[in-house]
């Protein structure tokens, strides 16, 4: 048998080379992407308990501050599906990575209307695949909480932009991408529509 010869030994260490970079490229790419992943994570855990303190100290007494995009509107209750997450003003991707976003121009809780609201299938509203009809949530705000009770969920394309259609009544509309476990931007939006519970006044006590 011949032995190789320089000719044939020189592709071979180029291949090898190649492979070599190759792999330190993608074991970069993976920490890095992993790196983002834990930032994400605590960033958006940060923000959540830093936002939460301050709005358990916001008195009701204090007159409300003009709302912004990015300013706090309160906090939104799942109970049996163990949700809770600030609620922000505005749907920009920096917002939803943190909180929950109210989206503009849709009413705001305790108004007559319908208050829309956006979160990501992945973090806040996860747990959304598990709701059901007659779950109660609960919108918490420095004007007062307010209960909805869920009256339907839906599947929709990613266009549809009716389930943010004003209503006669009092509604709530959470929406967040579906499918749940869909890699990459999501085709389809998971909606739930809920009304709100009216609790009535207790009636004053009999003059004496």
């Amino acid at each position: 048998m011949k032995p190789a010869t320089g000719a044939a030994v020189r592709p071979r260490r180029t291949r090898s080379t190649i492979f070599r970079a190759a792999s330190y490229f993608f074991m970069a790419f993976g920490l890095l992407c992993l790196g983002y992943s834990i930032y994400v994570v605590v960033d958006a855990h940060a923000y959540q308990a830093n936002e939460q303190e301050k709005f358990e100290n916001v008195s009701p007494k204090e007159p409300s501050p003009p709302l912004v995009e990015g300013g706090v509107i309160g906090e939104i209750q799942v109970p049996r599906l163990h949700l809770k997450a600030i609620v922000v003003q505005g749907d920009s991707h920096t917002i939803l990575r943190r909180a929950v976003g109210h989206i503009p121009e849709s009413a705001l809780p305790g108004k007559p209307g319908n208050v829309a609201l956006a979160g990501h299938r992945d973090t806040f509203f996860r747990p959304l695949r598990n709701v059901r009809l007659g779950d109660t949530i609960t919108l918490k705000t420095p004007a007062g909480d307010f209960q909805y009770l869920v009256e339907s969920t839906r599947v929709v394309p990613a266009s549809n932009i009716e389930v943010l259609n004003a209503s006669n009544g009092r509604t709530l509309t959470l929406i967040t991408c579906f499918p749940f476990d869909y890699f990459g931007a999501a085709p389809n939006r998971f909606v739930v529509r809920a009304h709100e519970l009216l609790v009535q006044s207790p009636d004053p006590p009999p003059a004496r």
